[in-house]
């Protein structure tokens, strides 16, 4: 496989994880979104759909990544394509987690987004929207919290550094929007419909005396 084939594979999440996992050692598809599962990586890469997952493989092989190593026969199952990584896919392996350990990506998650559109409710609205949100995030920290307390005993703590980046990010959101959600409360942070309409009208006539 070329050098340009194996550019042309846009790197993700679920496509250096698959590569890590068959770092260990050769597996077919199901035997990864096991292993995925096993290692509590659904927490951050999308294993949710299998499609995902063997499309991502698909892209992989025809980049010359990875390989087929055999197919598995058996009764009891259908059959089953084992991969391995290749040479060249060891090499991009490196690259991918070198280039989104060390520079951060402009992603649009979508909280942000409704965040910016948040004006077109009402603070009265909001509030409980938000207090919704605090509710599920705190859900989250305290199942991940539970994750880490149930690891093995003298479990190496790289195994779940992930864990603990999303704690982190967990409670500081979490701790940020309860402030928004009291001032929310309080009236510290309000708008209106009447309050936006002069802001622009301003902004306008500021603009036209400059020009």
């Amino acid at each position: 496989m070329t050098a340009s084939a194996a550019a042309s594979v846009k790197s993700s999440p679920l496509g250096l994880t698959v590569l890590t996992l068959l770092h260990h050692r050769p597996l077919h598809p199901y035997g990864i979104q096991q292993l995925l599962k096993q290692w509590g990586k659904e927490q951050v890469v999308n294993v949710g759909q299998r499609a995902g997952l063997y499309r991502t493989i698909e892209r992989l092989e025809a980049g010359g990544l990875i390989a087929v190593r055999q197919t598995e026969r058996d009764q009891q199952y259908p059959e089953r394509t084992v991969y391995e990584v290749t040479d060249e896919g060891r090499e991009v392996t490196r690259e991918w987690l070198e280039q989104m350990l060390a520079v951060p990506k402009a992603e649009f998650p979508v909280f942000p987004a409704a965040l910016s559109n948040m004006l077109m409710l009402s603070p009265d609205e909001v509030a409980p929207i938000l207090e919704r949100r605090a509710t599920r995030l705190a859900a989250q920290r305290a199942d991940l919290e539970r994750q880490s307390a149930e690891a093995p005993a003298g479990l190496p703590r790289i195994t779940l550094i992930e864990n603990e980046y999303l704690l982190t990010v967990l409670d500081a959101e979490e701790r940020w929007l309860r402030g928004v959600i009291s001032d929310l409360r309080d009236g510290s942070l309000t708008w209106s419909r009447e309050m936006l309409a002069a802001f622009e009208e301003g902004a306008a006539g500021s603009g036209g005396e400059e020009a």
